[in-house]
């Protein structure tokens, strides 16, 4: 699995997750649980993750539809 960002706000997953599931691409949320059971705001980053061979199909689908920038070297 490869990681396409690592972000604090909930709204950017949501929409990439629903921009990556148009066109097929399933992602995964890691470290959701351990940001809320930690407590402190903001303290550990969810990462949204795809499996290798989706890695730069991803890329190009959030470039795309207009959120290269919350993309690493974005």
């Amino acid at each position: 699995m490869k990681e396409i960002v690592r972000t604090n706000d909930p709204v950017v997953i949501s929409w990439m997750i629903s921009v990556l599931a148009e066109q097929g691409i399933e992602a995964f949320v890691l470290d959701a649980h351990t940001s809320v059971l930690e407590g402190t705001a903001g303290a550990i980053p969810r990462r949204l993750m795809v499996i290798d061979e989706d890695l730069a199909s991803a890329r190009a689908v959030i470039e795309a539809a207009g959120g290269g920038k919350e993309l690493p070297g974005g």
